[in-house]
């Protein structure tokens, strides 16, 4: 094991950066390729029942928003701290770390899917349903309850992979759930005829047994961290460090669904159509925005592990070579889908009102989304290496503080043309306070280095206390 564990050190310290952060990426991409495909063909499948049935899908959305930022905050705050600790190689500080997190996860997937079934009928009012959707957000609620434990569980397992430069087995699991996933919507909602209950059942077994396949990798050993029974106890400054370094990830997570379910509130005063069309176009843009955070989560464990083993010149590589590649490839996808946007929408719901409503959403997405890697990897970077309230800062920006005021301001000033623009705007002015956070923290950063070098590579104080 104590061989494992060098080998994987020289890997993340020694390898030419642009070859890391593409190794690592590649799973990361694709299975956030796979997720969003699958996204899409749950979308595509549901809209065949109709307006009100494609609207459900987006409030259920809404709702598992939530359960991405209750383990994204676990996942993502363990897995940052996991990836500096095995950068300073302390495996077993990392153990402990990620055997928290995960049965904090699981607890709290628990406590979320209790509070669901209780309040079911308010909930689905709530996330912005008509009395023509909740219907249908009713029953599709219903399997997603029963699967949150598993997949808020499953985000802390994906992460910690992840984090510690073992992607391709996340990658297994997230592939194992979206490939049963499209494989059962059709099964299930058609040939079986459970309609929109059929969709809810595809999308909750698969995620139990991704769940499953990703904890299969920590039983047999493929792992460098370990999470077992032995491992946790009820540390709340542990605890306190794992949320404060997740923090980030909730507010992003936590404030996309207040904004969705705003978004669906406003939309549904223009009718089901509205809310199908921003519906598809959240999807649309999720898959489009998949190419750059699959770079991105390639880059993280590369930032974290190196800025842990004070290699500070390979951060400030991966960051400048991670930005560039995003913004090649991400360019490409942008255009192909404003080229066809029209095309696009009519995929999913061929009704002409939602088709012209999407369509412009869909334009003004793919503009904005052109400088989206600035602040996405710049909040990324300022995460995996401990600077928590940057990373909060900029992540409540884009998702929540500047485009919830310009959904409230656009809708009233321009109707459902503000609606569409509000989320293209949030994203351009969410790129300024990115830019002033990156070249602060270079010039920190290099500060560190020198002090690294004239200490003749003696220890700095570490910025974070597990």
């Amino acid at each position: 094991m104590e061989d494992k564990a060098k080998l994987q050190y020289g890997k993340m310290t020694e390898t030419p950066v642009p070859k890391l952060v593409v190794t690592l990426s590649i799973p990361t991409i694709i299975s956030m390729l796979i997720t969003s495909v699958y996204n899409l063909a749950d979308t595509a499948f549901v809209g065949q029942l109709g307006n009100s049935a494609s609207g459900a899908v987006g409030i259920v959305f809404s709702f598992m928003a939530m359960i991405q930022a209750t383990g994204f905050l676990f996942g993502q705050g363990a897995g940052s701290i996991v990836s500096r600790l095995l950068g300073s190689r302390d495996g077993e500080k990392a153990n402990k770390v990620a055997t928290i997190a995960f049965f904090c996860a699981m607890f709290f997937g628990v406590l979320g899917a209790v509070a669901g079934f209780v309040f079911l009928d308010p909930l689905v009012y709530l996330l912005g349903s008509t009395e023509t959707i909740a219907p249908y957000a009713r029953k599709y609620m219903l399997c997603i309850l029963v699967a949150a434990p598993f997949m808020v569980s499953s985000f802390v397992l994906n992460n910690v992979l992840r984090f510690e430069g073992k992607a391709s087995l996340g990658m297994i699991g997230m592939l194992v759930g979206a490939i049963l996933n499209i494989i059962l919507d059709p099964i299930l909602m058609f040939v079986l005829d459970l309609g929109i209950s059929g969709a809810g059942m595809a999308t909750a077994i698969s995620q139990i047994i991704s769940f499953f396949v990703l904890l299969f990798m920590f039983v047999k050993g493929k792992t460098q961290c370990k999470i077992a029974p032995r491992y946790f106890e009820l540390d709340f400054s542990c605890i306190g460090n794992i949320c404060a370094t997740g923090l980030p990830s909730l507010l992003r997570q936590g404030l996309n669904c207040v904004s969705s379910m705003l978004l669906n509130n406003l939309a549904a005063g223009y009718g089901d159509p509205a809310v199908a069309a921003m519906s598809i176009v959240s999807r649309i843009a999720m898959f489009i925005t998949s190419v750059s955070i699959g770079i991105g989560q390639g880059f993280q464990p590369v930032s974290g592990f190196n800025y842990g083993a004070k290699k500070y010149d390979r951060v400030k590589k991966a960051y400048s070579f991670t930005i560039i590649l995003s913004e090649c490839l991400l360019g490409v996808v942008c255009m192909a889908v404003f080229c066809f946007s029209g095309k696009l929408v009519q995929l999913f719901r061929n009704d002409i009102t939602v088709i012209d409503i999407g369509t412009r959403a869909l334009r003004l997405q793919c503009l904005s989304l052109l400088i989206l890697p600035f602040s996405m990897i710049t909040e990324m970077l300022l995460q995996s290496t401990g600077k928590k309230v940057g990373a909060a800062v900029l992540s409540s920006l884009k998702s929540g503080l500047i485009f919830i005021p310009a959904l409230l301001i656009l809708s009233r000033l321009r109707g459902l043309d503000g609606i569409q623009e509000a989320q293209p705007l949030a994203n351009v002015l969410s790129t300024v306070p990115a830019i002033i956070y990156a070249i602060v923290f270079f010039r920190n950063i290099n500060k560190l280095g020198r002090e690294s070098t004239n200490d003749n590579g003696g220890k700095t104080e570490n910025d974070e206390k597990v």
